[in-house]
């Protein structure tokens, strides 16, 4: 992936375009690609401003505001409850791994499985 265009040379492309100069000799001079250039005269012209734009960067969370504090009632209520059960029971559209990496994320913790199981040395 290649690294993001700097500020200082986004400011230069806007000036060279504003000086009526060829997107095409503007992206040798300043070692970018055309399409770079290109993107970056669009968004100038849509926007007014050169300045990189965040708000579409990153994944989207998979559970929703509602969904998260559904589950933290649950294991509040109910703090035994397996990870399966709260997908079953809130019919969420995520894995059980998923789940996990959401608690995490939230500062809870979680059984891992439903029954203890028993170790080979014992006798029953």
């Amino acid at each position: 992936m290649p690294k993001p265009i700097t500020i200082e040379k986004r400011e230069k492309i806007i000036k060279h375009k504003q000086n009526n100069e060829k997107e095409v000799d503007i992206a040798h001079l300043l070692f970018v690609s055309e399409s770079s250039v290109t993107k970056l005269w669009a968004l100038y012209r849509k926007t007014g401003s050169w300045t990189p734009k965040y708000e579409n960067c990153g994944r989207k969370p998979t559970l929703n505001d509602t969904q998260t504090t559904q589950i933290k009632t649950e294991i509040e209520k109910n703090p035994d409850t397996t990870l399966l059960e709260l997908i079953e029971k809130y019919h969420l559209p995520i894995s059980e791994s998923g789940l996990s990496r959401v608690f995490k994320k939230l500062g809870l913790t979680f059984k891992k499985r439903h029954t203890m199981q028993t170790s080979k040395n014992e006798t029953t």
